[in-house]
């Protein structure tokens, strides 16, 4: 089960979900779950561990089937890609995603390619993220705040206008924790919409934020 806590927005709202249940054999995740998001707004999921928090956001993704409802994007069942081919949204995990034996350039060349970010902005982009100095570098020797730096960064490439960011400053330190909010600030203030699951608080700024407990609080 959970509830909402709502910051208040006067935007029309572009993500909801809407009666979502998932079971996982007799444990039911969550049931007739709603929440919403406006542009500009982040949806913050907070719960215990085993709550269904990464389940949800893997069903606002696309990547895991609920048995009931229906999450949607602009009234209509959410894709990949919007009439346009514009990416909707930007998926950030626990697995960071890099393919270990090309170095951090590299994979986030590899990146742009796909996303039709600008490969000749590779070099602020780095400067930008703190990685400058391991560009060169193999994924496999990177440390875990510098992976962690190098999957955001891809987040930031998409130019989707929804971030689904999960436990986004795991292995972070200070100046990565201020960078994420930085980053997360800047992007809501554009109208984009985040969905972040978190234990620890971020610093969203002026952003209306809706806070959705899954299980029990704490």
């Amino acid at each position: 089960m959970a509830r909402r806590r709502d910051g208040g927005s006067g935007s029309a709202e572009l993500l909801t979900g809407t009666g979502l249940t998932l079971w996982r054999g007799a444990n039911c995740l969550f049931e007739q779950l709603s929440f919403s998001a406006a542009p500009g707004g982040a949806l913050l999921i907070r719960g215990p561990n085993g709550s269904g928090k990464t389940t949800l956001l893997r069903v606002i993704a696309g990547l895991t089937r609920a048995e009931e409802g229906e999450v949607q994007w602009n009234g209509a069942a959410i894709l990949g890609r919007d009439e346009s081919g514009r990416h909707i949204m930007a998926y950030c995990g626990h697995a960071t995603a890099l393919k270990p034996d090309l170095t951090t350039a590299e994979n986030l060349r590899f990146f742009a390619r796909l996303s039709g970010y600008p490969t000749g902005r590779l070099t602020e982009l780095l400067a930008a993220t703190g990685l400058t100095a391991c560009a060169g570098l193999p994924a496999r020797v990177l440390s875990a705040g510098q992976k962690r730096r190098a999957a955001l960064a891809r987040v930031l490439m998409s130019g989707a206008p929804l971030w689904l960011l999960d436990e986004p400053q795991t292995n972070l330190d200070a100046a990565g924790r201020e960078f994420l909010a930085r980053m997360l600030q800047e992007h809501l203030a554009g109208s984009g919409t985040a969905v972040i699951v978190a234990h620890q608080s971020i610093d969203l700024g002026t952003a209306p934020v809706t806070v959705l407990q899954m299980g029990e609080a704490a």
